[in-house]
């Protein structure tokens, strides 16, 4: 069982252009798209897709449409009600591969629903292999969150993942969690690394400061880093071992969502017992086939070319 929270979740609206975006004026779309979203929503789609146990806990009042659309997809799921409909989110996709994404706040929460998310979390941790905490948190939850949250987890034995951005990326990486999943940028706010530098090296293909700062962060979680890196694959720095890969030629459609496919590769991988290079290579795959469909869709096996991606060790670099 993969168990993911999404405390903020969304209906994702995709708006796909045949032309460039023009600020300003009227532009039709020729294909309009509307899918359950949040970083969680969206893994869980992609490990049910792999045909493994999962369960996706999120708030949101009975007859939201998002609970219908998790309804028609089949996927499992728990809420916790609250006082509003779930917020839509907004992308635009250009026909190269551009996308320009508009997110909502979402739903305020209470003091008694975010308790209520908390002790459902406890609930069904107990049967889970690994627990992930996605995404944004909605107004009314505090920024650190859910670093009390993996605490709990950890201490009851699970394994724990996490994707988030900003301040409450911080306070989770300031203890013990079993993965954590930054982009260059993340990563470079959680070490103190320069941004820019990462980006640059990264133009040169030396992945060198990529890899220290991953390093760096490892020491700091006690677990694993796979840092996404868009087009030029990703890096997997773990206790034991760090190595990087590069995706297979794709034609991007819309990169809203391949990171969370990224993390449901990786963890889909890890349950079934596969080593850190093929997780790796499991992550990289699904990245790379969630870019190049349209929308949030959820990458299936079917989408999969593993056999493109190259994964290569690189222990000892960086340091």
């Amino acid at each position: 069982m993969i168990l993911t929270v999404t405390a903020n979740p969304s209906v994702d609206r995709t708006l796909e252009l045949a032309t460039p975006l023009r600020r300003g004026e009227v532009q039709r779309a020729g294909v309009v798209r509307a899918e359950p979203g949040g970083k969680g929503v969206n893994v869980a789609r992609t490990v049910a897709a792999a045909g493994l146990p999962t369960r996706a806990l999120l708030p949101a009042r009975a007859g939201d449409p998002l609970l219908a659309a998790l309804d028609g997809l089949g996927l499992p799921y728990d809420a916790v009600p609250v006082d509003g409909e779930v917020r839509s989110n907004v992308t635009i996709a250009e026909s190269d591969g551009t996308t320009t994404k508009i997110n909502a706040p979402g739903v305020t929460l209470t003091a008694a629903q975010l308790e209520s998310l908390s002790a459902l979390i406890r609930t069904h941790a107990n049967g889970a292999d690994w627990v992930t905490l996605c995404g944004s948190l909605p107004p009314g939850v505090p920024d650190d969150w859910y670093r009390p949250v993996a605490d709990a987890l950890v201490t009851a034995g699970c394994r724990v993942a996490v994707d988030t951005s900003g301040a409450p990326l911080r306070a989770a990486a300031a203890g013990r969690v079993d993965l954590i999943k930054p982009n260059e940028d993340e990563l470079a706010e959680l070490t103190g690394a320069d941004a820019a530098e990462l980006r640059d090296s990264l133009s040169r293909n030396d992945l060198r400061p990529v890899v220290t700062a991953s390093q760096a962060l490892v020491e700091q979680i006690g677990g694993s880093v796979l840092a996404t890196l868009g087009a030029r694959g990703a890096v997997l720095v773990s206790p034991t071992g760090t190595w990087c890969a590069t995706p297979p030629p794709i034609v991007p459609r819309s990169t809203v969502g391949a990171g969370d496919s990224s993390l449901a590769g990786f963890l889909i991988a890890r349950t079934r017992g596969a080593s850190a290079p093929e997780c790796l290579r499991s992550a990289v795959a699904y990245g790379s086939a969630a870019a190049a469909l349209a929308g949030t869709a959820s990458p299936t096996p079917d989408h999969l070319d593993l056999a493109g991606v190259t994964v290569t060790e690189l222990s000892g670099a960086g340091r």
